[in-house]
């Protein structure tokens, strides 16, 4: 492996950290009961509002800001609510459990 090999290396994975730790902060954030609708709010009105850090008149940079947002808000959306799901079935299955010790 030379250097041009390491450095690329390096440099990928310094990129990946820092997506990595936006995405876990944004997600750490979504699990906080009280900053969850902060977030959400936050990004809604970020997404439909017309200010941008990059501005959609660039072609596809200006996209890409609010794709990543969306992504990111749909996921945590999404976890959001497959983990309600299992807490309410957990929940049914100890009341049943509970109600039937047979």
């Amino acid at each position: 492996m030379d250097i041009y090999n390491i450095d690329l290396l390096i440099n990928g994975l310094e990129n990946a950290m820092q997506q990595s730790i936006f995405q876990q902060v944004y997600r750490r954030l979504l699990g906080h009961p009280i900053a969850r609708w902060v977030i959400i709010l936050g990004s809604i009105t970020y997404l439909l509002s017309p200010l941008d850090f990059s501005p959609d008149v660039i072609p596809i940079l200006g996209w890409v800001d609010d794709g990543v947002l969306a992504a990111l808000l749909a996921t945590g959306l999404t976890e959001m609510v497959l983990e309600r799901r299992r807490n309410l079935k957990a929940q049914q299955a100890e009341t049943s459990e509970q109600e039937d010790p047979a």
